[in-house]
């Protein structure tokens, strides 16, 4: 480790120790209300599916977008690549070696390489951000509570409308590709084999593919990051350190 990652380990210590400090002190108290409960805002008299919003999912859907462009502007790609180069082009190279084993039609590895591996970067970092203390809202009876390193970040994969947006999106992309890819007659045979009586199991299979898949992952954020919030209750903040927050965070997650 140098120096300057030592200098900076010990600014982000001093850091944590002050907002523990903050926290023991000015919200000895804190409690549980909320917790689990979504903040939601409509657009109009009425809240119906088509005009109600998370509005904390925009916003960290945002924040996230916004992380991965600002650390994909500072790669700079040299012919003797620093840390950061070697650390991007070691994840993109594997990303591609899993296309092309998976899909054996060259025409279609690209654009699936850059669908898959751009889902994988949101979701590694919000599943990241559901494992460490940071800043959450929730309602309560007199407004909206604001959770200030309380609570872990408030994570878009918490969001179930999120994960099934994704799971959906994949399921049609793959279809699209598919039907491409084998012909329309060949891809409608697909849902008939071995035998036709297997149609309405073939179509179930297929559907069922996003519930669990948007779910699962709903499950394991959402519950893992009410856990967390728990067990750091109990403990009181401060004598819990935030790399065991981000720890215990990914091993429930």
């Amino acid at each position: 480790m140098t120096q300057g990652q030592k200098k900076t380990l010990l600014t982000l210590f001093l850091i944590y120790v002050g907002l523990g400090l903050i926290n023991f002190i000015f919200f000895p108290s804190a409690d549980l209300e909320g917790v689990g409960l979504r903040w939601v805002y409509s657009f109009g008299d009425t809240p119906t599916f088509w005009n109600t919003i998370n509005p904390m999912t925009v916003i960290m859907s945002g924040v996230i977008i916004l992380i991965l462009i600002i650390f994909a502007a500072g790669v700079k790609f040299e012919l003797i690549p620093n840390k950061k180069q070697a650390l991007v082009e070691s994840l993109l190279g594997y990303f591609w070696e899993l296309v092309e084993d998976a899909v054996p039609n060259p025409k279609y590895r690209k654009p699936i390489y850059v669908i898959a591996t751009t889902l994988f970067l949101y979701i590694l970092i919000a599943n990241l951000l559901s494992g460490m203390p940071g800043i959450n809202v929730s309602p309560v009876n007199d407004g909206l509570k604001i959770a200030l390193f309380t609570d872990t970040w408030y994570t878009p994969t918490s969001d179930l409308n999120t994960n099934a947006t994704f799971a959906v999106m994949v399921l049609i992309i793959s279809h699209i590709f598919a039907a491409s890819a084998k012909g329309i007659v060949n891809w409608l045979k697909m849902f008939i084999e071995p035998t036709p009586l297997l149609l309405p199991l073939n179509l179930i299979g297929e559907l069922a593919k996003p519930v669990s898949h948007s779910l699962r992952l709903f499950g394991n954020i959402f519950g893992g990051g009410i856990l967390v919030l728990i067990i750091s209750y109990m403990l009181k903040y401060f004598v819990l350190p935030i790399f065991l927050w981000d720890f215990l965070g990914f091993l429930l997650d």
